[in-house]
């Protein structure tokens, strides 16, 4: 008997999945992405791999969880024991991703009350970084425990695993209603605001302006490929446990496409936001667009409240709107990583939900306190982008040619997925599957192989990389082959009946 939980409404799991995929990165990573890869013109690539890699990955996790009914490791098993260590890889991923992902949104947990009496002062860069983290001198110095990021991250763990703790229906799906909503109303605030600031065309005139010689290039589809597969949460093992809760009927093709273009939708929304608030501060500091342009931590941290600061009117408002965004979007996402070992764990080693989300989600809180000290940026820098390209991307690689060329399991996924759905999957599925995704992640490994063996990452130590960039990446791999070795209990890999869901 599986007494498998299930989503209360459709609307529940689109809006959880959607709330999955929108998180830090479509605020602070898309806009500079898209500026850097021709502007306007970056849009063509990014459609092409939206509707070539993104919705077709997405549609093959929602069809296998749904299918199979299980976490990432158990949908794995029941397709293929020899099969099961990616799942487990893809949940080391996650875990790994949600020990320093939980910390960044309590970064901004504490920025949306700095912004109540603009706390950054004058310098915000000096303030980040001296101030409020307390910055190490050098990388792989530990120090001590930064209170004012201690703090809002018990903050972060108490409110997730309290919605975890309440399962799927009655926490996850709650909680998404709540969260996805009001993130939207809050950021449309600031774009509508933004849209009216003096340089506000000037911003998104350098956003949108197409440089047609980048389609040319390579690197642009690399990076349009590399967007859509960090931002849809695909290969994480998120949608995979996601779909398992969906009911016997359920439209899974339409599913995918609704997820894929509302997560788009917002970081086009993301985008037409910071640019024109990135215009503003070029007009108000006479210089161009291009001198302002910023990504990732000092975007949010640095840039934003700089802007927040010369706003006209307001400012403190603003500010909190903007940082309680980062907090509502890095929470939804931070939810669906964590449920994935929660999942995982529970399926396998017969706990019930309340001990799986005490055992996985509290030793991934214990382990982000690395990341609350003084040298925790250092490590949560490293981390992140070690665990992205070689855990993330690689999974996805490795999950794609398995399912699609050794396992053969792409003709019986399809007739499950158009069995229930109104857009059917015909050829194109199966050649994105088959043929463009592989090449495109395997171009993206090889390059990103042959970068970091000629150069260290951001000149880090080759030492400090080992043990905080490759060791995580490898050991991700062989936590899953570990765990696939413990044996399941038996009858539990027999794909349940309609019957044996509970409803």
């Amino acid at each position: 008997m599986d007494n498998r939980p299930q989503w209360g409404t459709r609307a529940g799991f689109i809006l959880a999945a959607v709330g999955s995929a929108v998180g830090l990165g479509n605020i602070w990573r898309f806009p500079a992405v898209a500026y850097e890869n021709g502007g306007g013109a970056f849009f063509i690539p990014y459609l092409f791999a939206l509707l070539t890699a993104g919705i077709p990955i997405l549609v093959l996790e929602f069809t296998m969880g749904h299918k199979y009914k299980g976490s990432a490791p158990l949908t794995y098993a029941r397709m293929n024991k020899k099969a099961e260590w990616i799942g487990w890889w893809q949940v080391a991923v996650s875990f790994v991703i949600s020990t320093y992902y939980a910390v960044i949104i309590a970064w901004a947990m504490s920025y949306s009350v700095f912004a109540l009496n603009l706390k950054w002062g004058d310098d915000p860069n000096g303030f980040l970084f001296g101030e409020y983290l307390k910055l190490a001198e050098a990388p792989g110095q530990v120090g001590g425990i930064v209170p004012g990021v201690f703090i809002p991250l018990v903050l972060v763990w108490i409110i997730t695993l309290g919605v975890l703790f309440k399962g799927v229906k009655k926490g996850i799906e709650v909680a998404n209603k709540i969260f996805i909503p009001t993130l939207l109303v809050l950021f449309f605030i600031i774009v509508v605001r933004a849209l009216t600031l003096d340089g506000a065309m000037d911003g998104l005139n350098a956003f949108f302006k197409p440089n047609w010689d980048s389609i040319m290039s390579g690197k642009v589809w690399v990076a349009a490929y590399g967007q859509i597969f960090f931002s849809l949460s695909i290969a994480f093992a998120i949608m995979i446990t996601y779909s398992s809760y969906l009911p016997k009927k359920t439209d899974i093709t339409n599913n995918a496409f609704i997820t894929g273009f509302g997560n788009s939708a917002f970081e086009l929304l993301a985008g037409i936001g910071v640019f024109s608030i990135l215009g503003f501060m070029a007009a108000q500091q006479n210089v161009a667009v291009s001198e302002v342009v910023s990504a990732g931590v000092g975007l949010a941290f640095v840039v934003f409240p700089q802007i927040i600061n010369e706003f006209p009117a307001f400012n403190q408002f603003f500010g909190f709107l903007f940082f309680g965004s980062l907090v509502l979007a890095g929470l939804s996402s931070l939810i669906s990583i964590v449920e994935t070992f929660v999942a995982g764990v529970q399926d396998k080693f017969k706990v019930s939900r309340t001990k799986s989300v005490m055992i996985g989600g509290g030793l991934s809180a214990l382990i982000s306190i690395l990341f609350a000290t003084k040298g925790g940026l250092y490590f949560l820098d490293a981390a992140d982008y070690f665990i992205n390209n070689f855990g993330v991307a690689l999974a996805g690689l490795v999950q794609v040619i398995v399912v699609t060329w050794f396992l053969k399991e792409v003709d019986s996924l399809k007739e499950h997925a158009n069995s229930m759905s109104d857009i059917m999957l015909g050829a194109w599925w199966k050649v994105c599957l088959g043929f463009i995704t592989p090449i495109v992640l395997g171009y993206m490994m090889f390059d990103n192989i042959r970068t970091n063996i000629a150069e260290n990452y951001e000149g880090y130590p080759t030492s400090f990389l080992l043990y905080t960039g490759w060791s995580v990446a490898i050991g991700a791999i062989l936590v899953g082959v570990i765990f696939s070795l413990v044996k399941w209990e038996k009858g539990k890999l027999a794909v349940p009946t309609d019957k044996e869901v509970s409803q």
